[in-house]
């Protein structure tokens, strides 16, 4: 809680000679070079107590000085997520213009009644509907009365997350009791005053922080009967019991866990064939592993270009997974090579892939051949392409027909090279309707290249 000299400083700017000759602006200004962001709570704590205490903050101007501290030390973030949030509300609830005669009914932590004129500051307070507000003293404020804002949102947001409270932190009672009869004509002692304030926020215990809370009282379970239960304890006679013991307690499974190491040493650099086995046995032995072993769609990439052949059993392995599409996904939209193109050429001859996985993969890897600048990776990447198409059309794992006009152009666009050609007369062998898959005249128009597999 606060210290007996930072209450003396905040009873020194809250002092009635120091409100009023001061503005809001002024006074909140001295709050802030008396006090850091950090003790933002316990000074609120300390405020809120003098605002519930009357007699303690006598004069209204120190009454509406204490308010504007309230708000400004929380300005800029959301009003419902200030801890004082509740006491804003309280403040401008509507009073009730019948007073019943009697004696006046005694409230726990009671805040005061606001004036016409105070709510309306307060409103326009944490509405930030004037720019000039805090440029006043706090006597010019309680001279102006305005419109008063409807805090029923704030209300209806407080109160849900004042229901997620557990009910014992609901439902406590402050061990302050107000005077009932207190009358506020009677001369206050600024002295006494401030001995009471320091009673009550100072010390080791402070009793503005003691509350009562209703004890949780719980009926006591009633005893277990037992009969036999115990039996098992008597070991006079070996006879009759005998001791038994698990042999596969604590036995550390060592499978998992290195798997594990070798598929993360997989993502990074090739395994050895020794290393590639081992892992496949593994994974073999537990279905299950393939799950547990780390491996994600955004770390595919990275296992297909050092290990394709483990990345082939894995994904073999994962095809019952639901989420199978999203390592399609990722297999089809990253970068064409020769492993990419084994994995799914393996894929498509031992699983019904999904139709549109199978052409969008062909469109990347022809889109990419179109536009790479390095002529001699083009020629390469054009002859892979050239050849995972005709083994696709040899196994009739895809449609020609669908893809007929994007393959021909590329076919065309690339004619100076063997294997584009061999594809293009494939396709019009095809498109005739015939039986062979090689031969047939050459490219109309175009002689094929005598280039050999590698050669620019």
């Amino acid at each position: 809680m606060i210290s007996v000299k930072e209450l003396s400083t905040l009873l020194g700017i809250l002092s009635e000679e120091n409100v009023e000759t001061q503005s809001l602006e002024a006074l909140c200004s001295q709050l802030h070079q008396c006090f850091s962001k950090q003790d933002n709570y316990k000074v609120g704590c300390a405020l809120v107590l003098l605002l519930q205490n009357g007699d303690l903050l006598p004069r209204p101007w120190q009454r509406l000085a204490a308010i504007t501290f309230l708000y400004d030390m929380y300005r800029g973030e959301v009003l419902a997520s200030s801890p004082f949030a509740p006491v804003f509300v309280h403040l401008l609830q509507p009073t009730d213009p019948v007073v019943k005669p009697g004696p006046r009914k005694l409230e726990f932590t009671q805040l005061p009644r606001l004036s016409l004129s105070e709510k309306s500051f307060v409103s326009q307070l944490i509405t930030n509907s004037s720019k000039d507000l805090l440029k006043k003293t706090a006597k010019q404020v309680l001279s102006v009365e305005g419109p008063v804002v409807d805090v029923s949102v704030l209300q209806m947001t407080l109160a849900e997350k004042h229901s997620e409270l557990p009910s014992t932190g609901r439902a406590a009672l402050s061990v302050l009791v107000p005077d009932s009869d207190l009358r506020s004509s009677l001369p206050v002692d600024p002295v006494a005053a401030h001995k009471t304030v320091e009673a009550l926020l100072t010390g080791p215990l402070p009793v503005s922080a003691q509350n009562y809370r209703p004890e949780m009282l719980r009926l006591a379970p009633p005893l277990h009967v037992c009969e036999d239960e115990l039996v098992w304890l008597n070991m006079v006679s070996p006879s009759e019991h005998q001791a038994a013991m698990d042999v596969t307690a604590c036995v550390w499974n060592c499978a998992g866990v290195e798997a594990k190491k070798l598929m993360v040493k997989a993502f990074k650099s090739a395994l050895t064939l020794q290393q590639q086995q081992h892992l496949l046995a593994e994974l073999d032995n537990d279905p299950k592993l393939v799950y547990h072993i780390g491996l994600t769609p955004n770390k595919l990439p990275d296992l297909v270009e050092n290990n394709p052949l483990i990345a082939i059993e894995v994904l073999l392995k994962l095809m019952q997974s639901t989420h199978i599409t999203e390592y399609f996904s990722v297999l089809v939209n990253m970068e064409m090579s020769l492993h990419s193109m084994e994995v799914v050429n393996r894929l498509t001859t031992t699983v019904d892939l999904p139709t549109e996985f199978v052409h969008l993969y062909i469109s990347n890897c022809i889109s990419t051949c179109e536009t790479i600048k390095d002529r001699y990776m083009q020629n390469r990447l054009v002859r892979l392409v050239c050849v995972f198409l005709q083994s696709l059309i040899r196994n009739k794992i895809i449609n020609v027909q669908e893809l007929f006009i994007e393959v021909q152009a590329f076919c065309i666009e690339f004619s100076r090279i063997r294997e584009a050609a061999a594809l293009f007369r494939l396709l019009k062998q095809l498109e005739a309707g015939g039986e062979g898959v090689v031969g047939g005249a050459p490219l109309s128009g175009v002689q094929p290249g005598k280039t050999k597999l590698g050669e620019p």
